[in-house]
């Protein structure tokens, strides 16, 4: 009973704010830093490589960003397709925004887009029957794959 009625600290509250401000961007998933904006890996992904973008700001709707911070969210989610693109050669992607909680916006306060890569026939029973997600991979090395792609290519 304690943990139900334990106050939500800052970074459960707002985790899109408060985790860029932290330094550690491997343990955060933070794989780059715009000036309005930032890219951030899926902690649940829908597939490996799965990215967020997301304004600093936390605003609940593109109408709410100013003209400078739309321009630099756009380039961001660019700049995300673009590395998955040389990181993981997939044949397609998803590109979206779910804007509220009606929507399946996961934290529908804070603004994200979500840049998900696709390969032909990567989806099959597991996520559809069993509520599995299967990633090939280990969070912190797609991690160290995207961050040393995004060194080495941009």
């Amino acid at each position: 009973m304690e943990y139900v009625k334990q106050e939500k600290t800052p970074a459960e509250r707002h985790p899109f704010v408060e985790l860029p401000k932290m330094d550690d961007d491997r343990a955060t998933l933070v794989l780059s830093r715009e000036k309005h904006s930032f890219i951030l890996m899926n902690r649940y992904p829908y597939n490996a490589g799965h990215l967020l973008i997301l304004p600093y700001r936390e605003v609940p709707d593109l109408e709410n960003l100013s003209d400078e911070e739309l321009l630099c969210f756009t380039k961001t989610t660019l700049k995300a397709k673009k590395l998955l693109a040389k990181a993981l050669r997939p044949n397609g992607f998803n590109i979206g925004i779910n804007l509220g909680e009606a929507a399946g916006a996961g934290v529908p306060k804070h603004l994200h887009q979500h840049v998900v890569p696709r390969w032909s026939g990567d989806t099959n029973f597991m996520p559809v029957l069993g509520s599995t997600r299967v990633l090939p991979q280990s969070l912190e090395a797609m991690w160290d794959h995207l961050k040393e792609t995004l060194e080495n290519e941009f």
